[in-house]
């Protein structure tokens, strides 16, 4: 016998009988006339023609036909680049899990939906400052004439339409200082 019987080579290659018999039968193994197996060539022709994944599994890797280890990338390549795949894969797979554990939480929320409720409640705050002077220049003109004649003994007259006037050029230039800000919501 030149070569290894299928239990011997079982062992030499970390594979179970069955799956050196399937090998076998399917034409991944190199025979020799006898029909033993040789070992060197069938080893090559096996990793040429194995899924890294199936590879993987075989030594006691990283994936699983089940599935509890995540879902397997089969395909060509070497094994750094599978291996490489595979892990931004499980990592994806992570921080996909993650946002929808999030969403659930309500710790996330629609950015689209977030910008609008912003820009509403900051187009309220710009109306309700924009209408303030209007609606208290009066009293402040009122308060501010009766200090001063408190204070003065004299009577004193404030215009009101001057005092708004003042306000408002000063809410404004107060607005406008604002509207540069951007918010990020990045």
């Amino acid at each position: 016998m030149e070569g290894l019987s299928e239990r011997a080579y079982a062992e030499h290659a970390g594979i179970s009988r069955g799956a050196v018999q399937k090998a076998r039968k399917t034409g991944r193994l190199v025979l020799f006339a006898d029909g033993s197996i040789n070992a060197a060539a069938s080893d090559v022709r096996r990793k040429a023609s194995t899924d890294p994944d199936q590879q993987m599994r075989a030594q006691g890797g990283l994936a699983n036909s089940s599935g509890n280890d995540g879902p397997s990338v089969s395909g060509s390549g070497d094994s750094t680049s599978y291996l490489k795949a595979r892990t931004a894969l499980t990592v994806y797979q992570a921080q996909e899990r993650q946002l929808s554990i999030q969403k659930k939480k309500g710790v996330l929320v629609d950015r689209a939906r977030a910008e609008t409720l912003v820009f509403r409640l900051v187009r309220q705050e710009r109306d309700a400052w924009v209408t303030w002077p209007t609606r208290v220049a009066a009293l402040m003109a009122a308060q501010l004439s009766a200090d001063m004649e408190k204070a003065s003994g004299k009577a004193v007259t404030i215009e009101t339409a001057i005092l708004q006037r003042v306000l408002e050029t000063h809410v404004r230039e107060q607005l406008d200082a604002l509207a540069d800000l951007r918010v990020g919501l990045e």
